[in-house]
Parts: C-alpha cells; structure tokens; sequence
C-alpha cells in the first residue's frame, strides 16, 4: 500500500511504503543518496542498517535518521559477513539490499593506476558482489529477498576519466542480471538504479563541465537524492515481486 504526495514547490515526491517489520541494509550510506534512502526505509517502519566505511559521518547519519549504524569496508568479505551476521542476530531476518557504496578515482585511461581501478571495483562492483551472496543464504531460507543495486549512466554509455568506474558501473548491470535469473527460484528479485542526483560526486565536477551535462538532461537539473527513494523503495516492495533483472533510469531523461 502506497500514498503519494507531490510538493511541486521542490519537485520531490512525499512517497509512503510500507515496511514494518522488514530489515534493509543500505551501503555507502552516511551521505547522498544511501542516506536517504534510509531516511526513507526507517520513515517506512523498517529496520534499518546504515552501513559505511567513514565512521564519524556514519555516527552523524545515524543519529540524524535515527536508524542503526554499521561501520564496515564493503570491499572486504569478513567485515560484510560481520554486518550480516549482526543483521541476524538483531531482528533474525533480512528483506532487503541495496547496495549503494561506491568511490571515484577518475583519471584518464592512461594516467589511471592499478591502485586507482582496483580500489573502485572493489568498492562498486565488489561490494555489490559480498553483500548479496552473504544475504542470499537467509533469503533462501525465508524464501524472499530484495536486493536494489545502484549502477550509472557511465555504466551503459561510458564517461571521459572514468573507464574505472564505468567498468565496475557495467559489471554491476551484468551481476544484476545475473543475480536475477539465478535467485528467482528462491522468490528473490534482483534490479538496479541509474541514478542522476546531486552527490558529493557530482559537486566534484567543474563548473564548465557539469554545465555541459546539465544542458544534457531533458529536465534540466540533477536530482535530489530525495528523488531516488520512491523507485528504490517500490522495487524493495512486494508489490514489485514480479519485476526482476532490470535497470530503472532514475536520471531526468539523460539516458534517451
């Protein structure tokens, strides 16, 4: 059951869903986009998992939504299993992943370092690969899972200074994909986001550059993280159980 109220003053939408009694892990969540996202999952009932590898923006998310903290480097699979495990022990069930985190090292193809694109592959597509298969055994056992991933535009159509990034953002749609034709047999679905808000990424863009990708969007502005709440939310949902393997563009038209 949803209820939905649009603010044309701000052009978000005060979408409700309802996830009482559901526990959801959000990565890379202490900024942006995943802190709104759980902003959004706690504000629908849920119990929610904040989860970051910055500790003091991580105690500073938590108190401000008022929702759990899991400090955790997701490139490393005994500190997911340790957030997962906690999950469990905490509530005795997971519902629904997503899986956010993500890092920038952009340089030009051949100015990048092998520092520079493993540590972003670790991140993106890494931490998408961990979190999932840690959470697959519990949704088998329950029989239900969401899992939400967050790939890019750059993932689909590439981006100057950043083949790093649109490499692990292209791996994260073909895992989606993959993930999905393989879970759905245990009654999980598996999808992803391409995002276009207004992160700590996209303020790291020049000035002259970002107003050549802002002239490109047909609704002429970046989003607000707020924005990406309402399709992450509806793919976590139950009623979306029989959508699986697709990449929703959330990005104001860009991807046209």
């Amino acid at each position: 059951m949803t209820s939905i109220e649009t603010d044309a003053a701000t052009t978000t939408s005060n979408v409700t869903f309802d996830f009482n009694g559901q526990t959801v892990i959000v990565t890379g969540a202490a900024r942006g986009i995943g802190l709104e996202l759980g902003r959004f999952f706690c504000r629908s009932g849920a119990t929610v998992y904040l989860v970051d590898f910055d500790a003091d923006a991580l105690d500073t998310a938590t108190a401000e939504v008022g929702c759990r903290g899991a400090v955790a480097d997701v490139s490393d699979t005994r500190s997911v299993r340790a957030v997962i495990d906690r999950a469990i022990a905490e509530t005795d069930r997971i519902d629904v992943l997503v899986n956010n985190a993500g890092i920038l090292r952009d340089r030009m193809l051949w100015k990048l370092t092998d520092e520079d694109y493993e540590q972003v592959m670790a991140v993106h597509a890494g931490g998408t690969f961990r979190f999932t298969r840690a959470c697959v055994p519990h949704f088998r056992e329950r029989g239900y899972g969401r899992v939400v991933n967050v790939t890019s535009y750059t993932g689909l159509h590439g981006n100057p200074g950043q083949a790093n990034y649109a490499m692990a953002k292209a791996g994260v749609i073909g895992f989606t994909k993959t993930a999905a034709k393989e879970l759905a047999r245990f009654g999980v679905t598996v999808n992803a986001i391409s995002p276009n808000a207004e992160t700590r990424m996209i303020a790291s863009i020049p000035d002259d550059k970002r107003a050549e990708l802002t002239a490109q969007i047909p609704l002429g502005r970046f989003a607000d993280p707020r924005e990406m709440a309402a399709a992450v939310a509806f793919l976590a949902s139950a009623d979306a159980g029989y959508i699986t393997g697709v990449v929703v563009p959330v990005d104001g038209g860009i991807s046209i």
